[in-house]
């Protein structure tokens, strides 16, 4: 069964669903003889009891990258992907926009290229001032939106078109603003909640709090994962990075959203 793209949890009405999950959860926890653990397929109540075997799932289990699940007896769409397998969730890895993939390319070729910082953990370097510079911004700052900027600019001039993207080294200021140069804007938790919303090519945006954030760009969704290249980084998913790296991360993770510049 394929992941409905929404969270299923106590309370949930379709019966098929509720139905199918059970038989899962039975067959992968080996309960399907003990009477006082089994779940009733033919019951179609998503109750205590249920949210209960669930977190003991998602106890036993781990995502497809092998990191434990959030135990919280819901059923995200990583949870699924662990009983149903991969084919039940949606893989996206191709841009529909041709700009957009331009953008990709861009960032992938700096990835290629193992853009580093130098000095080591200096914000400098010739990469990375020059993506500073695209934004107006001095040597020695934070320069991950720096960067998405530059990928934004480079595939524009290859196209002979404008850069639609909002000029600057702010990634929370990037979320502001975006709106208003015609792009769409999909809040965190709708992207948890239905993960097909999210496309390759668009911008993800995580903040910090005291107006710090992060961002780079979507390369690949499958289910509530996605394939990210990244400025100011490295292989921790740290902000304060010293490089261009490719990464996994939770969908979760990114607790803004994301910025789509599709048709724009």
């Amino acid at each position: 069964m394929n992941y409905p793209g929404r969270i299923i949890r106590k309370g949930e009405q379709d019966a098929q669903i509720v139905k199918a999950v059970k038989e899962q959860l039975n067959t992968m926890l080996g309960i399907g003889g003990d009477a006082s653990l089994r779940l009733d397929p033919d019951n179609p109540s998503y109750g205590s009891k249920m949210v209960q075997t669930v977190k003991l799932f998602q106890a036993r289990h781990a995502d497809a990258e092998g990191r434990p699940l959030k135990q919280d007896g819901q059923i995200g769409s990583l949870t699924w992907q662990a009983l149903f397998g991969s084919e039940s969730v949606v893989v996206r890895d191709t841009v529909s926009d041709e700009y957009l993939a331009s953008v990709l390319l861009q960032a992938s070729e700096a990835e290629r290229k193992r853009v580093r910082e130098i000095p080591v953990n200096s914000n400098r370097g010739p990469d990375v001032e020059e993506y500073l510079h695209r934004v107006g911004v001095p040597p020695g700052n934070s320069w991950c939106c720096a960067f998405v900027y530059w990928c934004f600019d480079e595939a524009a001039k290859s196209r002979d078109r404008l850069n639609p993207m909002v000029r600057t080294a702010g990634c929370l200021d990037h979320w502001n603003r975006a709106a208003a140069v015609g792009a769409a804007r999909i809040a965190s938790r709708d992207a948890v909640n239905t993960p097909s919303l999210v496309q390759p090519g668009m911008v993800f945006i995580m903040d910090h709090g005291a107006g710090r954030g992060h961002t780079g760009l979507v390369e690949r969704v499958e289910g509530g994962l996605i394939t990210t290249i990244e400025g100011n980084t490295d292989v921790s998913k740290t902000r304060e990075g010293g490089g261009v790296y490719r990464l996994t991360r939770k969908m979760l993770e990114v607790n803004k959203g994301f910025i789509d510049y599709s048709g724009v």
